[in-house]
């Protein structure tokens, strides 16, 4: 027989959003319930150091969302380790079935789902996922000790990753699709100064090529975006990095969204178009997309939890 719980407030996620709106779900006595989700600590699990946190000169990533959690909990947040398959919001309260069989029913939801990444969508890309293609640095990078590199993308999230990949590769080329790069100034000076890293201007991926037995990458062929002209460049490791996707799938179709997917709060809050259903982070965010305003959000939209709640008494 399934469990079934009520909360005043169900946080569906975790990362800076999450675990911010629990502390302040908390303070307000609304004894929160989180449910981490697919990745617990979100985003920030899989970065090192972060450098842009108020408080922390540098701090890893993965320590930042160990300390955060541990502060939601320690407000008196409980934090469960499941996921949500289904959410109903046709009616209050609200219902959410988790994977582990549980379902939970709340009088107000947070989304917190955060983002994650994008890929190309090629074939060879796919083939390879896992034996040489990767979307995360710091997850794979340690592999490739010696090796040429390859990353996609012209982004903080491209640029930061091909630094990062330096403690590991001997070589990497950063491919981009024009001749400037879409990153914060200080990470583009740290690129361009690298002597490690050779960017190629003008330029997208085509096509990976390598081993079937066993499957491994050893080329990839980039092609011109003017003149369309192939360049092969050798390389053991593909690392994707063009950005993310909210992860909307429990309310794609019946929130509205907006710029590929966001969720749209009205201006000024973190309140969607169902009444008494909050999102906030990089869920709704498409611009900003950092932890700081992450969990800014998370912030105010348990604040604004908190207020729905008292008028619903």
């Amino acid at each position: 027989m399934s469990d079934t719980r009520h909360t005043k407030v169900l946080i569906i996620g975790s990362g800076p959003t999450g675990y911010t709106a629990g502390v302040y779900a908390s303070r307000a006595m609304l004894e929160p319930i989180l449910v981490q989700g697919i990745e617990p600590g979100g985003q920030l699990t899989t970065t090192t150091e972060v450098e842009n946190w108020p408080g922390d000169t540098e701090v890893q990533g993965p320590d930042l969302m160990v300390r955060m959690e541990a502060h939601a909990k320690a407000m008196g947040t409980e934090i469960i380790g499941d996921i949500i398959s289904d959410l109903d919001l046709s009616q209050r309260p609200f219902t959410a079935k988790g994977d582990s069989g549980a379902t939970y029913t709340a009088d107000a939801v947070i989304l917190a789902t955060g983002a994650r990444a994008k890929w190309l969508g090629l074939p060879s890309e796919e083939k390879f996922k896992g034996f040489g293609v990767s979307a995360c640095a710091t997850c794979d990078g340690f592999f490739y000790r010696g090796q040429e590199i390859v990353v996609i993308g012209g982004g903080n999230t491209a640029v930061e990753e091909a630094l990062f990949l330096t403690n590991f590769a001997s070589k990497v080329t950063l491919i981009h699709r024009r001749d400037e790069l879409r990153a914060e100034k200080v990470l583009q000076n740290r690129l361009l100064k690298h002597p490690k890293i050779e960017p190629l201007w003008f330029h997208e991926l085509d096509e990976v090529v390598g081993t079937d037995a066993p499957l491994g990458v050893e080329v990839v062929r980039a092609k011109h975006t003017k003149t369309g002209k192939i360049t092969e460049i050798p390389c053991k490791g593909v690392f994707v990095a063009i950005g993310h996707a909210p992860a909307n799938e429990l309310v794609k179709d019946v929130l509205e969204t907006h710029s590929g997917g966001y969720v749209k709060v009205e201006a000024g809050s973190t309140r969607t178009s169902i009444p008494g259903v909050f999102a906030a982070g990089d869920l709704t965010d498409h611009i900003y997309r950092q932890a700081v305003t992450s969990a800014g959000m998370g912030c105010m939209a348990a604040l604004d939890a908190e207020k729905f709640i008292a008028e619903q008494a």
